[in-house]
């Protein structure tokens, strides 16, 4: 991970919220790799968690049952913890347009619930994760996200920098996934069915699922109250992606366009203007600061911010863009990729 000054992990006890899908189970293998005492899974999906447990059998894993919607429940899990991070949520664009009020309870009760428990267990740091769809929302689940930031700056204000850090990490696509577009268009390859598309003009950040866990670790290590950093990342047209899939897979598959789905953007945004101007440039990722203004807004209303046009959002269409031989080499470090490359006797 380069010379980025991490702090050690070891001999760290840290809750993992809504830790059993495909980042989580990465994670807890990170976490476990650093020296862990502990690793905390909290969630609510009893089979994933046997399955996990049996999938990585090692007993410093210890696995809570319980929703993020219960003070109660998240509470118990929290007992002698150092490190939280918390991305239990409804992340499905779908689910949460057409059932906002659960995206609300699970997005942003759930995540002041965690956040509370933390500080009133004295938790070094907890930190929670948001997404590139909470800028500019036009999703609910993007908007849930959005309220859950907020969340976490209004509770950090209140706190002093010696007290529980309250802070939150957010980046795009993590590739591979689960519910994300690459797993969909290999398995359409693999089966013989056209690859679907919803809009070839769309761009949408890349991220490798090791450099989102890095993050996760600069944050622990890193973050002051209220701080919200940002991976960078490079991007790729929908149109690009599909090409370098056919390209792999050695594959002639058709395309058709199904047309943007509920709550699409064409392109997504890490961070906006107005943040970009109180970030801080770390090289591989931007410190957010949040916003110290109180709530005497009159000077701001009297004296305006001359500089508002100066900086533009840092999106998926501005960022660097990935030729197709740049996909490639990271489409194939993808271990589910190299396993189904194999599967059809293709060289990964």
């Amino acid at each position: 991970m380069g010379n980025l000054n991490f702090r050690s992990l070891a001999d760290k006890t840290i809750l993992v919220t809504g830790g059993t899908g495909s980042f989580g189970t990465t994670m807890v293998r990170y976490l476990l790799d650093q020296g862990c005492r502990e690793v905390r899974i909290f969630s609510r999906d009893e089979l994933k968690q046997e399955e996990m447990r049996i999938r990585l059998a090692n007993p410093k894993i210890k696995f809570y049952i319980g929703d993020v919607r219960s003070y109660h429940s998240i509470n118990q899990s929290m007992k002698g913890v150092d490190l939280v991070f918390h991305a239990a949520a409804m992340k499905q664009v779908p689910s949460c347009e057409f059932f906002p009020m659960q995206a609300v309870e699970t997005n942003v009760l759930g995540s002041y619930n965690v956040i509370e428990s933390a500080i009133e267990n004295r938790v070094e740091c907890c930190v929670s994760l948001s997404t590139d769809k909470a800028i500019h929302p036009v999703n609910s689940m993007g908007m849930t996200k959005a309220l859950m930031e907020k969340v976490v700056q209004a509770t950090a204000r209140r706190l002093s920098e010696s007290e529980t850090r309250i802070c939150g990490v957010r980046y795009g696509n993590v590739m591979f996934s689960r519910g994300s577009v690459i797993p969909l268009f290999v398995r359409q390859i693999v089966e013989g069915r056209p690859m679907t598309v919803t809009d070839p003009r769309m761009t949408r950040f890349m991220l490798p699922l090791s450099e989102s866990i890095e993050l996760v670790h600069f944050a622990f290590s890193h973050a002051r109250q209220g701080d919200i950093f940002v991976k960078k990342a490079a991007a790729c047209t929908i149109q690009r992606l599909v090409e370098s899939l056919q390209r792999l897979f050695n594959s002639d598959a058709p395309v058709k366009r199904i047309g943007t789905r509920h709550g699409e953007k064409l392109h997504e945004i890490l961070a906006s203007a107005e943040e970009l101007r109180r970030s801080e440039d770390l090289g591989q990722f931007f410190r957010i600061r949040m916003d110290q203004r109180d709530l005497d807004y009159s000077k701001y209303l009297e004296e305006g911010d001359p500089d508002l046009d100066a900086t533009l959002d840092y999106s998926s269409d501005s960022t660097k863009q990935l030729t197709v031989d740049e996909l490639l080499v990271l489409l194939r470090a993808i271990p589910e990729i190299r396993r189904e490359l194999e599967n059809q006797n293709l060289s990964p």
